[in-house]
């Protein structure tokens, strides 16, 4: 079955179209995946990190509203953020250039294919 990642609650055609690049091309996929997998296919296809894309992400695959992620579960999911943020983020021969990337300055792999 290839049901739409966009079904998912909390999930719309942007994160869909996100995940397509990332090939994960299903619901089905993605919830095999897991969330922690994903995120960091995201971010390795060019998605800029964002707390709240990830735990967004999180809920949907609990069935659960995007904002339902309070306290002690926030700040933990915080963690694994960071933890897949630094692992997924690229690596450079150039200092510079992973300064720019670091503060979000240069463009990302999907908007170079944008143009």
């Amino acid at each position: 079955m290839n049901t739409p990642i966009s079904s998912i609650r909390n999930l719309g055609p942007a994160y869909e179209e996100a995940c397509r690049a990332a090939g994960i091309h299903s619901a089905e996929e993605l919830r095999e995946i897991g969330a922690d997998a994903a995120y960091a296919r995201l971010l390795r296809s060019g998605t800029r990190p964002h707390f709240i894309g990830y735990y967004a992400l999180v809920m949907a695959l609990q069935g659960r509203p995007w904002n339902d992620c309070k306290g002690r579960e926030k700040e933990e999911l915080r963690k694994r953020f960071d933890a897949i943020k630094a692992e997924a983020r690229p690596q450079h021969d150039s200092k510079f250039l992973e300064e720019l990337d670091a503060i979000g300055v240069r463009a990302s792999a999907a908007d170079l294919k944008a143009l």
